[in-house]
Order: C-alpha cells, then sequence, then structure tokens
C-alpha cells in the first residue's frame, strides 16, 4: 500500500523518492528560508494518471477563438531575474498563503470559504489540465478575486524537457488558465515538484514569469500514511514564520484517504499567525 501511496502522490512539494536532485543557483533565495525535502503532494497529479517519470501528455490545444500569442508580458530581467523565490524580501511582518491546485478540487470550496471570512489574500496556482478538468472551481477562485499564477499545463519535470516544451508548458498553460477563467496568470509561476535548474529559470525569465517557490510545505497532502494531521500541519506553519514566509498548502484532497487537511488547518493557520503579529499578502508583493 505504502508503493502505491506514493505512486500517486507526485505534486508541486518536490521530486520522489530516491529522484536525482536538482540543482539550483545558490541565489535562488533572498534570504536564509526552510525549503521542504522532497516529497511530491497530491495536489498536482490526477489519481489514475502516469507517473511522473512517463512521457508528459501531450498538451491540449487551446479551444478555438482563443489567441496562441503567448499571454506573458515582457522577459523579466533586473532584481527579479535568475532565482526561484523561496520567500519574499521584505523585513515586514507579512506571510503569502499559497495553493497548489492540480489533482482534484475536493477543498476548494473550504478554502474559498474560509479566505473570505478571514478576509485574508492568497495566491493559487493551477495547472491547464486543472482547469479544463475543473473549470467551475477554477472560475471560482478567480471570480472571489483570489491571485492565480501559472503551474504548467501537464505538471511536467521542465528540467527532462528540452527548451521548445519548457516553453509551451509555461505557455500553454497559462493560455488555457485564460480561456477557461478570463484571468492572466503573468508573471507569476510556480514549477512543478519545485524542479527547477538555471536553465529552466531561465526560460521561464524570458518567457515573462518569475519562478516562485516556497518557505514552507505544509505536507498536508501526505495524509494520514505520513502521520500528517491539521495539528501538524499549523505547527509547521507557525514554527516557519518570518517576514516574507511563503506557505505551500494544496486544494486536492490525499488521493487515498481523502484527507484535506491543509484545508482544515487553515483557519488556526490564520489565527496563529495573525497571533504572533503577522499579516497576510499575496506575491504580488515579490513585485512591489
Amino acid at each position: 500500500m505504502a508503493g502505491a501511496v506514493m505512486a500517486g502522490l507526485a505534486a508541486c512539494g518536490g521530486a520522489p523518492p530516491g529522484a536525482q536532485p536538482t540543482s539550483q543557483p545558490t541565489s535562488a533565495s533572498p534570504g536564509p528560508a526552510t525549503v521542504t525535502p522532497s516529497n511530491p503532494p497530491p495536489a498536482t497529479t490526477k489519481p489514475g494518471t502516469p507517473p511522473a517519470t512517463d512521457p508528459p501528455a501531450t498538451p491540449s490545444a487551446p479551444p478555438s477563438g482563443t489567441s496562441p500569442a503567448s499571454p506573458g508580458p515582457a522577459a523579466v530581467t533586473g532584481r527579479l531575474a535568475g532565482k526561484d523565490w523561496t520567500a519574499i524580501p521584505t523585513n515586514r511582518p507579512v506571510v503569502a498563503l499559497t495553493f497548489d491546485a492540480g489533482a482534484n478540487a475536493d477543498a476548494v470550496r473550504s478554502i474559498l470559504a474560509t479566505l473570505r471570512r478571514e478576509g485574508v489574500p492568497a495566491t493559487f496556482f493551477l495547472t491547464g489540465n486543472f482547469v479544463r478538468d475543473y473549470p467551475a472551481a477554477a472560475r471560482s477562485i478567480t471570480a472571489a478575486g483570489y491571485r492565480i499564477g501559472d503551474h504548467t499545463i501537464t505538471h511536467p519535470y521542465l528540467t527532462r524537457l528540452g527548451d521548445a516544451a519548457v516553453r509551451q508548458e509555461i505557455l500553454g498553460g497559462a493560455r488555457q488558465i485564460m480561456s477557461v477563467t478570463g484571468q492572466n496568470p503573468a508573471p507569476l509561476f510556480r514549477f512543478p515538484y519545485g524542479d527547477a535548474n538555471a536553465r529552466t529559470i531561465t526560460l521561464a525569465n524570458q518567457a515573462g514569469y518569475i519562478p516562485v517557490r516556497w518557505t514552507v510545505d505544509t505536507l498536508g497532502w501526505q495524509g494520514t500514511a505520513g502521520h500528517t494531521s491539521a495539528s501538524v500541519v499549523v505547527s509547521r506553519v507557525l514554527a516557519g514564520a518570518r517576514p516574507g514566509e511563503i506557505v505551500l498548502m494544496h486544494v486536492g484532497s490525499n488521493p487515498d484517504d481523502h484527507t484535506t487537511f491543509d484545508a482544515d488547518a487553515l483557519p488556526q493557520v490564520i489565527s496563529g499567525l495573525r497571533a504572533k503579529g503577522y499579516s497576510f499578502v499575496t506575491l504580488d508583493a515579490l513585485t512591489g
């Protein structure tokens, strides 16, 4: 069962056990940060899809009537270029809550309800396949006014792809997001599995995107098999609290036990951070 669980848990938190570590530029973080160990959460691989080591699926063509032109802005240069950001560079007591969306939309309604009730902004990274498979959930995120980012089309390991395929995953994902939600995710981008190197970061920058990693992964994606719980999620976030902290959570449920620990923990995460004097921002704070 453990092997089956891990095979189904491919998502954004890192590479699966036994994968080769990804080279990262030493400048990838704007300051000391706690980047979580490589383990793949479920919220970016839909249960029943081939393992991440299989060739990526052929990207879906954009719906008729959508423009094939790049939705991204001009190439990213200057201080924001060349980095996979692990924290917002600030001394202010602010935290960015981020949610990756790929595997399923089981916790979207609960997460949006909590954020709305608490008046907290957040950033959601969507894959093209997520908006294709869960268009109503994707539209509900943007309709509620939350910031969105690009998480590719099919959630592949980008360091294993050629330059043209990397660009297609980034720009094709943005086109699909725009065609369904009407919102442009540029310039925010998150590498699937956190799998990045200097080449893919440069390609993302050339496409007009700023790669954003995380300071702490809640590991809520692990479910009961990973000895995780809502209280563990809260403890991880509060232990990693620092000015500019970027928190990685997920909108999907664990594919085996269907737990939604990130959503369950969210009210306490918010109240706990507020008790420590933190307020909340979106990842637009990077560019501000």
